[in-house]
């Protein structure tokens, strides 16, 4: 196999205080051949903030034109290029761009490297007071209520400790719809422009975050929620049982198949969780 002679640099950028920038991201930003930032004019400022210019050409690489320019890059490390690339804040290709050219520069056995940094996922998890051992992180949930409910029953079981980006004017409905499919007392915390001047961590239940943040939160949003606790049957009573089925069937799931899913999610017999549902029906009509 033969590598290709040039090499992509993924580097982290301060979430929030420019102090925190690694020493060699003034290096790389001045020696890279070429730069690819999310944001040109945050560029810019990080550039000034750190006293460095670049010498290499400036690219703009977001959402709207990665699939066009990760082929330009590609060509430029085949052709002995060292590309770096920088997104707005934190990491690349942590829900910020960067996924696509990372694969594509893979495949053309380019070599790809890093300049670790500041990363909000990390920072929000050790801040949260949760269980750091094990996680998983979400990234941002769907906008679209049905589709978000789906996706948080997808882990509604899940042990570990999860993580979530979320932007500030939709974290009231996020945290109201964690409540429904988690339930009210979940542990989780509501971490809020990390390493900037008004940080806030916001810890408690989420039935409680979620009256909070109905009066309106700012700035940037990084969710950990406590992961399901390891309960047996005999914890888990006829009105849990139906809670669960009916959040599953109001995000659009059929009742036989939501009585299957939580009889599993519960290590019950699915007879057991319909007999709950049944009975809580004839008790309500």
């Amino acid at each position: 196999m033969t590598v290709a002679p040039g090499t992509l640099v993924l580097a982290g950028t301060p979430i929030g205080d420019i102090a925190d920038a690694p020493p060699r991201l003034a290096e790389e930003l001045a020696g890279a051949d070429v730069v690819a930032a999310e944001d040109t004019r945050r560029l810019r400022r990080l550039t000034q903030a750190l006293g460095v210019t670049p010498k290499g050409r400036v690219v703009s690489y977001f959402e709207g034109n990665e699939s066009a320019r990760t082929p330009e890059l590609v060509e430029e490390l085949v052709n002995g290029a060292r590309v770096l690339l920088v997104t707005d804040a934190g990491m690349p290709s942590v829900s910020d761009p960067g996924y696509r050219l990372v694969a594509a520069a893979v495949e053309r056995d380019v070599r790809v490297t890093a300049v670790p940094g500041p990363s909000a996922v990390l920072t929000a998890l050790a801040l949260s007071g949760l269980p750091v051992d094990r996680f998983c992180f979400e990234g941002f949930l769907p906008r679209k209520a049905g589709e978000r409910l789906a996706r948080l029953r997808e882990v509604a079981g899940e042990r570990r400790t999860l993580v979530y980006f979320e932007a500030p004017h939709r974290l009231d409905d996020t945290l109201a719809a964690m409540a429904e499919v988690f339930g009210e007392d979940r542990r989780a915390a509501v971490c809020r422009e990390l390493t900037k001047t008004y940080e806030e961590v916001r810890r408690g239940p989420l039935g409680e975050l979620a009256a909070w943040a109905a009066d309106g939160v700012r700035g940037e949003i990084t969710v950990v929620v406590e992961g399901a606790p390891e309960r047996g049957p005999e914890q888990l009573d006829a009105a849990e049982l139906v809670r669960r089925v009916r959040v599953r069937e109001e995000a659009g799931e059929r009742r036989k198949e939501a009585i299957a899913a939580v009889a599993a999610e519960a290590g019950l017999p699915k007879r057991e969780v319909f007999d709950a549902v049944v009975a809580a029906k004839h008790s309500a009509g």
